[in-house]
């Protein structure tokens, strides 16, 4: 029995639920949000919160029930509070930049590398050095801040790269060889 599942997800002020087959809609302050989820389970919408309940006792219906309360919370969290990621940028060469909605970032290649903002997220950039990822749907914002981490991996020999704020990345040791 999933012990998180069985939880109810609260529906805090100004949040709209609704239900339509397979898909639930989540609509907030800061916008709206809609996921499908499996036969596997229903979901129900009481006075007290979104219930999820399983239609069977399998176990891929207990983990279906865990993961989708759980992705229900972060609706709600999304369209009423939001999400960021914040990423620095570690190197001298490294930059920035805000081109409208897009973001521009100079990353040591022959030309700057363009990401366009896709609808609901939201770039800012506080200097040079460090960029915010925003919006209201987690997996998005973290997706989309993961590509970015992507572009330059960290380096752990020159510290160098992209990484998320508060990321602890060590640094190694050049390598000794016999000959050198």
């Amino acid at each position: 029995m999933s012990r998180l599942g069985k939880m109810t997800v609260a529906i805090p002020e100004g949040v709209n639920v609704t239900l339509n087959g397979n898909s639930i809609f989540v609509k907030g302050p800061k916008g709206e949000i809609t996921k499908c989820f499996p036969d596997r389970v229903s979901v129900k919408i009481e006075k007290k919160g979104i219930v999820v309940n399983r239609n069977d006792e399998t176990k891929i219906s207990n983990m279906n029930q865990g993961l989708l309360r759980s992705i229900i919370n972060n609706m709600v969290i999304g369209v009423t509070q939001g999400y960021i990621k914040e990423l620095v940028l570690e190197a001298r060469e490294y930059k920035a930049q805000l081109d409208g909605t897009s973001l521009k970032l100079s990353l040591g290649f022959s030309n700057p590398v363009i990401m366009k903002a896709p609808d609901g997220i939201k770039f800012e950039v506080i200097d040079e050095k460090r960029v915010t990822v925003s919006g209201r749907d987690k997996d998005l914002v973290g997706q989309i801040a993961a590509n970015i981490k992507k572009l330059r991996k960290w380096e752990p020999y020159v510290s160098k790269g992209i990484k998320f704020k508060g990321e602890k990345l060590r640094k190694k040791e050049r390598k000794t060889g016999v000959g050198v």
